[in-house]
């Protein structure tokens, strides 16, 4: 089945918003003095720590979607807290269906997954 461009586009865009937190590194100035390092408050972090995992599962459940030729991963909305993903919108089939919720399993780091909001066009 072929996709329009567009699905290639929400794929190259969103493998490129994954990659940004790389970046920084790659782009910092090698001859500034380092400066010491702050610790914030350690509740702070363990917040910041899990919306950064929830945020990194979203994507790759996303861009594992957009990659499968069996599934319409633009029809899918995908939201993750504390490592639950729960899928909602409207595909084709039980099948198409079933296959989500399969593969978003699959993902590391992916504790249990709702698919209550995913109904089928049948």
């Amino acid at each position: 089945m072929k996709k329009p461009i567009s699905h290639f586009v929400v794929a190259a865009v969103s493998a490129s918003v994954l990659s940004l937190s790389l970046a920084g590194a790659a782009f910092a100035d090698n001859n500034s003095a380092l400066q010491p390092l702050q610790v914030a408050e350690t509740s702070s972090m363990d917040q910041a720590g899990e919306a950064v995992t929830d945020t990194w599962i979203t994507g790759k459940v996303k861009s594992t979607f957009l990659a499968e030729s069996s599934l319409s991963g633009m029809d899918i909305k995908v939201e993750t807290n504390k490592g639950v993903v729960a899928l909602s919108g409207v595909v084709a089939s039980d099948a198409e269906r079933e296959l989500a919720i399969a593969k978003a399993g699959e993902i590391k780091g992916v504790t249990a997954v709702s698919a209550d909001g995913l109904q089928t066009s049948q």
